[in-house]
């Protein structure tokens, strides 16, 4: 037995060394492979949470970048985006051809070629990093547009193992491998050059290839010219260093470089590439912001709903890009804006002209308020900085107040708009509070679409929006709410009111008080005045009367009902327009009267569509039936006596070519010490309201002859009606108001006398309107 086994050891031969080193290798190999592939399967699979998220099947398939969201006119113009980083996504088809060359040069030339990763590359780096060679670096387009479409080094897509140094970058560049093969797999290389181009930064708030080509050289990308597409590809190694803007000697070299190498792999001749070098940058350089094209205001109250909207509907204003389709029309828009500029250039040259170089806040009694600047500063946001910074350190922030420093303002004296000024703090605080401000709102009373919305002078220096986010005294463009509530309840316009010096007594809060109104004038006729007289004068005393009979808990009732959600005070003088409105709420609640009855929702929006042009959701006309047919049909016919009654506080408007076979009704409104003026217009097809004033209501005109509504603010109404009839491709007419669908209940015997300022040709239509409507009024 011992001899047997002895015999099966000689048997059994030695391994030899070489044998040994073989299997060693082979081991070494295959469980090398297995912890790449380990590795790999743990990165991608995030294992244990360790190496953070990869982008999942979905995502690949359905790339999404951030795509500003664009907002158009009903006209179909482009008016305005929203975005954190500002990309507009262009196809393939829809870049130069020189561009592509002038990237593949530069950053990937063998990108036909390889899958995703170039291993030349690769082995490049190491040879560069090991040995001191030339050193081009590895990432492909593909692993760059991996990186950037899907953010693989943000922090949200990091493990445990991507906070430690080194690990990290590996780990990254793992998953940027890993993505980059498959974005090849299932994209073609002119899917990804282009998706690569639409996901790049070039800086100054450009992202993408289309905003670039539009900020840096005013153009499109499939009109870039060879020396320009250079340029921007030069940017992406890094857009501050090389911008052409801020860093033109840097820029030009990289240039260069670019152009080198396109001549290097025969993109280029060497000639021409040694041609097109000694170019010098020429740029049409223009950053867009927020600020720029028109409805600047409008916008502003479009996203603060958009973002609301978006918040319940699961969607990003800032990166979707949801294409938003508003109910404003961009020439209406500009004509709005133009008679804006053009009225408020007028009253600030006279403005200024009136209180010259005395300080215009002053108290009831026309006295300056002493301190009014030095206590104004105190509630901005830069005199909270200066309180962070300072502390209790008076005498430190009184300095920077008073320290003068070169600054732009806003100006009317030049074109442009602003000028550049040396100003302290509290200087240039002073030299804004003297300026005056309007809004204006134009909507379609029968569809609720707001058709033109201009919410100040300008957006960037006065970022406030005097159409839906101010409110202000309405004064008596709130009266006609006190006549609607009495013919509702079986006044008629033909009634009649003695014109009278009168007081009130009521009880508010448990105390007796009186209140004896005056007239603007403070003229009293001691004559009965028919109603429609009344408004159309504006006679404040009737107006208490006949809101004494029917009760100012009424009228705010009827307010209230045509759309009014503003806090309303139910007191004796709610009539004269004691509450503070906005221009928004007002032109809702006039619609009422040209629309049959039917309150209207102002609306702005008409669609949204998703980035592919998907409908998401379609916005339709909201209405409720708040007054008789009859009862809307009389006030319309009460609005017409401003303009046709004697004495009517619109009559201002004939002096603008408006009146020749057409109807306006109107309403005048200034308050008591002519801090706001108002003008609200109501045409056949379309409600107008514009306030006027400055941002502080102790700034104000000292008399009614300058500061009344019918000067300030029905100026801006005439000379936009004007440009909207001038205007005939929009399809805007002059005519008469609709007849009422219903039989008028009873004969109205009113008698009007012609007003003496009337052309004669107005005058036979107002008799023939007279006579016409024998059934109705």
């Amino acid at each position: 037995m011992r001899m047997l086994q002895e015999q099966e050891k000689v048997k059994k031969p030695k391994k030899s060394l070489y044998g040994f080193a073989i299997s060693f290798i082979w081991k070494i190999f295959f469980l090398g492979v297995a912890s790449i592939v380990f590795y790999l399967f743990s990165v991608e699979h995030n294992l244990f949470y360790l190496f953070g998220s990869s982008p999942s099947l979905d995502r690949l398939e359905n790339p999404r970048s951030d795509q500003a969201s664009e907002l158009y006119t009903a006209d179909g113009q482009l008016i305005g985006k929203y975005f954190r980083e500002n990309r507009s996504p262009v196809s393939y088809d829809q870049v130069s051809p020189v561009l592509v060359k002038a990237l593949i040069a530069t950053e990937d030339v063998r990108f036909y070629q390889h899958s995703g990763i170039d291993p030349s590359a690769i082995a490049s780096i190491l040879y560069g990093t090991l040995l001191g060679g030339d050193s081009r670096g590895g990432s492909t387009i593909s692993q760059q547009l991996a990186k950037n479409l899907y953010k693989t080094r943000a922090d949200d897509s990091k493990g445990a193992l991507g906070h430690i140094p080194g690990a990290n970058i590996l780990i990254s560049k793992t998953k940027e491998w890993i993505t980059a093969i498959k974005l090849e797999q299932r994209y073609t290389k002119e899917e990804i050059l282009a998706m690569y181009l639409n996901t790049v930064d070039f800086g100054s708030n450009s992202f993408g290839i289309k905003v670039a080509s539009k900020t840096f050289f005013n153009t499109s990308p499939d009109s870039l010219k060879p020396e320009q597409a250079a340029v921007l590809v030069g940017l992406l190694k890094a857009p501050t260093s090389y911008s052409p803007r801020f860093n033109p000697a840097n820029s030009k070299r990289r240039r260069n470089t670019v152009l080198a190498q396109m001549a290097k792999y025969n993109f280029l001749s060497k000639a021409e590439a040694d041609s097109l070098s000694t170019l010098p940058l020429t740029l049409q350089y223009k950053v867009e912001n927020h600020y720029d094209g028109p409805a600047t205001y409008f916008r502003g109250a479009v996203a603060d709903y958009l973002k609301e909207w978006c918040t319940q509907n699961g969607y990003d204003l800032y990166r979707d890009g949801l294409k938003v389709y508003t109910t404003i029309d961009s020439r209406m828009q500009q004509h709005a804006e133009n008679a804006i500029e053009k009225q408020m250039r007028v009253l600030q040259r006279r403005f200024d002209s009136h209180w010259k170089d005395k300080n215009p806040w002053v108290d009831e009694k026309n006295r300056e308020i002493p301190g009014f600047i030095e206590s104004t500063i105190k509630r901005t946001a830069y005199y909270k900085r200066l309180k962070e910074k300072h502390g209790n350190d008076t005498e430190a922030i009184n300095r920077e107040l008073n320290t003068p420093r070169d600054m732009m303002v806003f100006t009317w004296d030049n074109p442009q708009l602003e000028k550049k000024v040396t100003m302290s703090p509290l200087d240039s605080l002073r030299y804004y509070k003297r300026f005056l401000h309007g809004g204006m709102m134009t909507m379609d009373p029968f569809s609720g679409e707001i058709k033109a919305w201009v919410g100040g002078i300008n957006f960037k220096y006065f970022k406030y929006d005097h159409v839906k986010q101010a409110r202000r005294q309405p004064g008596s463009t709130f009266k006609p709410f006190v006549y609607v509530a009495a013919i509702d309840n079986g006044y008629s316009p033909c009634d009649k009111i003695v014109d009278k010096r009168i007081t009130i007594n009521y009880v508010e809060n448990g105390e007796k008080k009186d209140w004896s109104p005056t007239n603007a004038d403070w003229v009293y006729t001691g004559a009965p005045m028919t109603l429609r007289r009344a408004m159309g004068k504006s006679v404040n005393s009737v107006t208490a009367q006949l809101t004494e009979l029917v009760g100012w808990e009424t009228v705010v009732k009827y307010a209230k009902r045509l759309g009014i959600s503003s806090p309303l005070q139910a007191v004796p003088s709610i009539g004269l327009g004691p509450s503070d409105v906005s221009v928004y709420e007002m032109v809702g609640a006039y619609s009422t009267f040209p629309n049959q009855g039917f309150y209207t929702t102002p609306r702005f929006i008409t669609r949204i569509e998703d980035r592919n042009g998907n409908l998401i959701h379609q916005f339709v006309p909201k209405q409720k039936k708040v007054l008789s047919e009859e009862t809307a049909f009389l006030m319309m016919h009460m609005l017409k006596g401003g303009m046709e009654e004697p004495g009517g506080t619109s009559q201002a408007l004939w002096e603008y070519d408006l009146w020749k076979g057409n109807e306006i009704g109107g309403k005048t409104g200034t308050t008591s010490n002519h801090s706001d003026g108002w003008f609200m217009g109501v045409t056949k097809d379309l409600v107008t309201g514009v306030w006027v004033g400055a941002e502080d209501r102790s700034i104000h005109f000292r008399t009614s002859a300058l500061g009344e509504g019918s000067k300030t603010a029905l100026p801006v109404f005439g000379l936009y009606m004007e440009q909207i009839y001038k205007d005939t491709a929009l399809g805007y007419t002059r005519g008469r108001f609709p007849s009422p669908t219903v039989k008028i209940s009873k004969k109205y015997n009113c008698t009007t006398v012609l007003p003496k300022a009337a052309p004669d040709s107005t005058a036979i239509d107002l008799e023939l309107e007279i006579l016409n409507m024998g059934d109705n009024i």
